[in-house]
Formats: structure tokens, sequence, C-alpha cells
């Protein structure tokens, strides 16, 4: 059973930098596009970052671009996502998601991703 878990959330102050971490287990990552998401209180679910199973590739929605970074490290099976020049509208539950598939693609929406970790909270104070 594949299993996605993150970590490096936390509260800190507009400007700071972040490091996720989302280790899986249960599934080779390189076998696995992944993408991380974030949820506010009250909003959907939405898409920040997305990497291809290689890692070559890589997608940002457009409020991150220049901030964040998605990055992947296949050999410990983690995912990272880099988090710098926080802003207060960062605030939410980051999710990472995972997608079992021999394309090399770059997935973006929530309905292509087959498994999903527990969430991590940052919370960007003003």
């Amino acid at each position: 059973q594949v299993q996605l878990v993150e970590s490096g959330g936390g509260l800190v102050q507009a400007g700071a930098s972040l490091r996720l971490s989302c280790v899986i287990s249960g599934r080779t990552a390189s076998n696995t596009a992944m993408g991380w998401f974030r949820q506010a209180p009250g909003k959907e679910r939405e898409f920040v970052a997305a990497i291809n199973r290689i890692g070559f590739s890589t997608h940002y929605t457009d409020s991150v671009k220049d901030r964040f970074t998605i990055s992947r490290d296949n050999t410990k099976n983690t995912l990272y996502l880099q988090m710098n020049s926080l802003k207060p509208e960062d605030t939410a539950v980051y999710y990472c998601a995972a997608a079992v598939t021999r394309a090399i693609l770059v997935l973006t929406t929530t309905a292509q991703y087959d498994y999903w970790g527990q969430g991590t909270q940052v919370t960007v104070s003003s």
C-alpha cells in the first residue's frame, strides 16, 4: 500500500522560508508523478506545483512562481517543496500527492492523483 508522509510545516513570519518534505513508501518513487496542493480554510484544494516522475519537468501555479521550488530525490523516495518569501496568503494545509504512471508527465489537477498525504500546516503571519 502506498503511503505519503509530509513534514516541515510550521508557523513563520512573512518573508521567511520553509522546506516541506514528503516521503513515499510502498511504491518506487521513479514510477510516480508527484505534486503539491494546498487548502486554506473555507476554500477548495488548489494546485501548487508538480514534477514528472524523472524530475526534469516542473510546473507551478502563477502565485508561487519564482518563490517556490519543487524537487525530488528518487534515491530517497522523497519529494520536496522549498518555499521562499512566504506571504500570509500562502497559509494553508499543504498536501503531497502521487500518481502511478509510466508517462513522463506533469500532472496539475487533483483528479489525476491516486494517493495523498495527511497534510502539513503552514501558517504565515504578517
